[in-house]
């Protein structure tokens, strides 16, 4: 899959959702952000791309340091009406300077992404150590903040089925594994869980036993389960992700399984 179109269509779609913000004049709470505003998130992923950017461009072999020169790199002059993350949430007015050092620092990754191969050996915190790694988690994190801000600002878009879909591989393959060792999640007590796309092919299962986490589906989703969740990709992918509720979807099978999605595979 090409992600390189979606990074570009996904983080200039959070550029004109900031800028939204901007022209209104302040700077709304992010519901599905408890504890930040639209100000706060665009410090929040304007500072993530300038620390991959440094990861891929420096060729470093262990995590960037906040304090590195260059985090600051591009800064205005004057940021003193810039919101701060030590009193979060900063409700506005969301900074027109703000929104430009978004856009720049998005640029330079996005040209950075269309530079580099993507087996191009990169430091990561997984196991898959490579610049697309970075790429496709940028992708998609481009897409969940997008919705977050349009959510913020009114009605948001749905995420790009392709995209969604494999945002849905990536939550089983990677952040659902990297999720339970970074909060000591719970065991699992055998649950079962499948979800099955309804916009296209793909179904999902995900079972949890102890501290391993078994995904993949070869039988055509016709493997037993607990509770079977079925919505659109994009749907998927949010509710993987913790932005809509399971009352969006249809569930049949033990609600209450589904109750412990959330305790198995807490949010970071």
């Amino acid at each position: 899959m090409d992600l390189l179109p979606h990074f570009h269509r996904e983080v200039r779609a959070f550029e004109a959702a900031a800028r939204r913000a901007a022209a209104a004049g302040g700077a709304p709470p992010v519901p599905s952000c408890p504890g930040w505003s639209v100000s706060d998130l665009v410090v929040h992923l304007g500072s993530v791309h300038r620390g991959v950017a440094h990861i891929i461009r420096d060729r470093l072999t262990g995590p960037p340091d906040a304090c590195d020169p260059a985090f600051s790199a591009g800064l205005p002059e004057d940021t003193a009406d810039w919101p701060r993350p030590e009193h979060a949430p900063n409700h506005g007015p969301l900074p027109q300077s703000l929104a430009d050092w978004f856009a720049d620092g998005a640029a330079a990754l996005e040209a950075l992404f269309r530079s580099r191969a993507p087996e191009e050996p990169a430091w990561t915190w997984s196991r898959e150590r490579t610049t697309g790694f970075w790429l496709r988690v940028q992708t998609i994190e481009a897409a969940v903040h997008r919705w977050d801000a349009e959510n913020a600002l009114g009605a948001p878009g749905p995420v790009d089925a392709a995209l969604a879909a494999e945002a849905v591989d990536h939550s089983f393959e990677v952040m659902v594994p990297w999720s339970r060792t970074r909060t000591a999640a719970p065991p699992g007590s055998g649950e079962r869980y499948r979800f099955r796309r309804t916009d296209g092919a793909g179904v999902w299962t995900v079972r949890f036993d102890g501290d391993d986490v078994r995904s993949g589906d070869g039988t055509g989703g016709q493997e037993a389960c607990d509770v079977e969740v079925s919505g659109t990709a994009s749907e998927l992918m949010l509710f993987l992700w913790g932005r809509i509720p399971a009352g969006r979807l249809a569930v049949r099978g033990d609600r209450a399984v589904l109750d412990r999605y959330a305790t198995l595979v807490p949010p970071v």
